[in-house]
């Protein structure tokens, strides 16, 4: 700020303020600085294209938020201010008096805005009047006033809190960058939960304190029976905007102890180097399936009620990704709400970006993540299966052999598997791409066949996307297959052929049957992390349904991640439990570029 501005802007600010006139002297200078350091804040959101700006503020203890018009006159707000206050002045002045003699009625409050020193002119309509830097007057009240300052549009903290376990706040900044945010955690002390402590004994500073200035904290055994409080100040750079404080709903509880995934960990230390990546793929239950009283009494009931819920699981989930330093992830049976309040706020604060595609007809679907420091998103070519059988021309030929079935084509065409597709690049080798496929097939233990055609499908589609987007780049297929590794899946994708006799194509019985040859698109694809004794571990049944399938001309597997012992597995019975929070168990291994 330049000297003459300076001076001309304290001048100003010493119209508002009477009793402190400005004077030559070096005190007085210092003084008015101070007042200054001092202003309240006014906060302005105006953006081109919308019709109404909002004007935020606090006055009098109370937080006002006001929608006008951008190109109403600056007069009409102002008047709408100060009418605002008199008539509160007068509601109060009537109650205060009902048994005294009336008052007489309140002078106007005095409301102006300042810009550079200069008053700004009423009849200046809104968006050009609200400048960044000016100063908003309301009576005594002085306002410095931020046009689009960074602001959380969303700040929530996790329902749940268990001690170990990382807590991943859900943060969302206009005109700001979250990675510039300073945040920062507080427990509350012991004293601040005695009966008898109250605001009057202990002052708020003594009540919280401080442990920690990460993005994510996890909470120590120290902090079992303490609430967390987080106070983020959204910036931009050198800007910032007002600050906001979250304080959580409960204290943080004790965690479950070992968890399968820990032992897990110990190989993942750190992010795969160059030329490796990591990948995951896992099935993390939906919580539209585990909490049906189906789940809780025929399914799992060997589990723990708190175990099936959604906050204490999406805890054990986010901790098991965080620690697999992962470089892709692709999950199955993930709810959208799990999605946006849960997983992508937390894997974001990871380092990973994500995609989400959401099931027809259904609450859950899909997600891919990819870690952004090694990777762009490049293009989504997501597809349900039995719509893309009937509109897309490429899979003509399939169509006519399973419409030869009235019944199979119309169990084919009722269901809404989904295909994600993403196509990513290397940061740092932008020739390198990835084609990152994602699904989870049909599950009927009898729908062999079923299944059968939506890999038929899926694969005619990625070999199109392939060729049509990016020649020649490497597939990565992840997913629950609902296919053991004897299934007409596992053989379609391994040998690159199904064969018109396989048992699969009459798996739901003669009236279902439609025997046909199926050729993949692409040459005999390797299951990455082999064939595990299961991957899907219940009360009822145990097997291999999920994989990770890559092509061994493109890359190698350099390290598969053991899964977890059978007695890790078994501790609890079966999964889900108290120490691990699906159904399924998680495939990670770490894959080699040909170079």
């Amino acid at each position: 700020m330049t000297e003459d501005f300076m001076f001309k802007y304290l001048a100003a600010a010493c119209r508002l303020f009477p009793r402190y006139p400005l004077s030559p002297s070096p005190g007085s200078l210092n003084r008015s600085c101070r007042r200054l350091g001092r202003m309240e804040t006014a906060v302005v959101r105006c953006l081109p294209g919308e019709p109404k700006l909002t004007i935020c503020f606090r006055l009098a203890g109370s937080q006002k938020h006001m929608l006008r018009d951008q190109d109403e006159e600056l007069g009409k707000v102002l008047s709408r201010i100060s009418n605002s206050i008199t008539k509160s002045q007068g509601k109060a002045k009537k109650k205060k008096s009902r048994e005294q003699q009336p008052s007489e009625a309140s002078e106007p409050t005095v409301v102006k805005l300042f810009y550079g020193g200069d008053e700004v002119p009423e009849n200046v309509v809104n968006s050009d009047a609200w400048k960044d830097g000016s100063t908003l007057q309301i009576g005594d009240a002085i306002y410095a006033v931020q046009r689009n300052a960074p602001t959380f549009v969303t700040a929530e903290l996790p329902g749940s809190l268990l001690a170990g376990f990382p807590v991943c706040p859900k943060l969302e900044v206009e005109f700001g960058n979250l990675q510039d945010c300073e945040l920062m955690w507080f427990k509350e002390n012991a004293d601040n939960s005695c009966p008898e402590a109250t605001s009057d004994i202990i002052s708020q500073r003594r009540a919280w304190t401080e442990v920690g200035r990460e993005r994510v904290y996890v909470p120590s055994n120290h902090d079992i029976g303490c609430r967390l409080k987080l106070r983020c100040i959204p910036r931009d750079g050198q800007r910032s905007g007002p600050a906001k404080e979250l304080v959580s709903v409960g204290a943080v509880e004790a965690g479950p102890g070992m968890c399968t995934f820990d032992n897990r960990h110990v190989y993942t230390l750190k992010e795969a180097a160059w030329p490796a990546m990591r990948v995951v793929s896992y099935n993390i239950l939906a919580d539209i399936y585990a909490q049906t009283e189906l789940s809780k009494t025929v399914l799992y009931p060997y589990c723990a009620p708190y175990a099936l819920q959604l906050d204490y699981r999406q805890n054990l989930v986010k901790k098991e990704l965080a620690g697999y330093n992962a470089d892709v992830i692709c999950l199955q049976e993930v709810d959208k709400g799990v999605f946006v309040d849960s997983l992508r706020p937390a894997l974001d604060a990871f380092g990973l970006d994500g995609v989400f595609r959401l099931k027809d007809r259904q609450h859950e679907g899909l997600a891919t993540f990819y870690r952004r420091s090694k990777f762009r998103l490049l293009s989504c070519h997501d597809i349900v299966l039995s719509e893309a059988l009937t509109s897309d021309p490429i899979h003509s030929t399939l169509l006519e052999k399973v419409s030869a079935n009235a019944r199979l084509k119309e169990k084919m065409l009722q269901r809404s598997t989904s295909l994600q597709v993403s196509v990513i690049q290397d940061v740092n080798e932008p020739h390198r791409k990835l084609c990152i496929a994602n699904t989870h097939l049909y599950w009927h233990p009898k729908g062999g066949n079923v299944r059968l055609l939506q890999m038929g499908v899926a694969l005619q589609h990625l070999s199109h996307v392939i060729s049509e987007v990016a020649p020649g780049v490497p597939l990565i297929f992840c997913g629950d297959f609902n296919s053991s590794p004897s299934s007409g899946v596992f053989e379609l994708l391994s040998m690159a052929a199904i064969a018109d006799v396989h048992a699969d194509w009459s798996s739901s019985g003669a009236e279902e049957t439609c025997s046909m040859e199926l050729l993949s698109s692409f040459p005999p694809l390797l299951s990455a992390c082999n064939q595990p004794a299961y991957t899907n571990y219940v009360g009822g049944f145990h097997g291999c349904l999920d994989y990770i399938f890559i092509q061994p001309q493109h890359m190698q597997v350099e390290q598969v991640i053991p899964l977890p012992s059978h007695q890790e597995v078994t501790t609890y019975q079966a999964l889900p439990s108290v120490a691990h929070p699906s159904d399924h168990i998680a495939l990670v291994c770490d894959l080699r570029w040909n170079l």
